[in-house]
């Protein structure tokens, strides 16, 4: 059995234990805010808030979307917007402990709402046009977390890997509306 080489370099992969608890000392009420977060706080709380927004406002169009949706084969598309309306809140609350860890209050006041969403709520009478609004939204909201995805990169990974996670979801609701989509044509 060959035991394992330590590879010395001259540049130690850690800092200085001593100096990282020094550093997580200092400054203590920035919370998980160190010295080495890249990113723009204010700026990251600002775009999270608009995020925030877009989620609630897919909560409430699905929710409204369920409740709304009439016909034969509605049951199961009905089940499938209370289910997108969950996964929406499920967003909406990770959205919002991330603008809370950053230092910032999630705005959730439904004043200017619709503003602040990257999304619409738009009112369909008929089951198709829910679906149709419904995969328009996903859509937007796919091209918009892959922007932000980029935009918070490597400054924020935690704000980045909080998108790509909502993004593969966002997929999924997408996917799942072009298959209702096609099957109510």
């Amino acid at each position: 059995m060959k035991s394992a080489q330590i590879i010395k370099t001259d540049q130690p992969f850690l800092t200085d234990v001593r100096e990282l608890r020094a550093q997580a000392r200092k400054n203590i009420d920035d919370g998980a805010i160190t010295l080495s977060y890249q990113g723009d706080v204010k700026q990251a709380i600002a775009i999270l808030q608009n995020v925030l927004a877009t989620e609630l406002v897919c909560v409430l169009r699905y929710t409204m979307n369920a409740i709304a949706a009439t016909g034969i084969a509605s049951e199961s598309v009905k089940k499938e917007f209370e289910e997108h309306a969950r996964e929406e809140q499920e967003h909406m609350n990770l959205v919002a402990e991330r603008i809370n860890q950053l230092g910032g209050t999630p705005n959730l006041n439904p004043e200017g709402l619709a503003s602040r969403s990257a999304s619409q709520y738009v009112e369909a009478e008929k089951l198709v046009d829910m679906i149709k609004e419904n995969l328009i939204a996903e859509r937007i909201a796919c091209e918009h977390y892959r922007e932000l995805i980029r935009f918070f990169a490597d400054k924020d990974p935690v704000t980045r890997i909080l998108m790509e996670s909502i993004l593969s979801k966002e997929e999924e609701h997408a996917s799942d509306m072009l298959d209702l989509l096609k099957a109510h044509s």
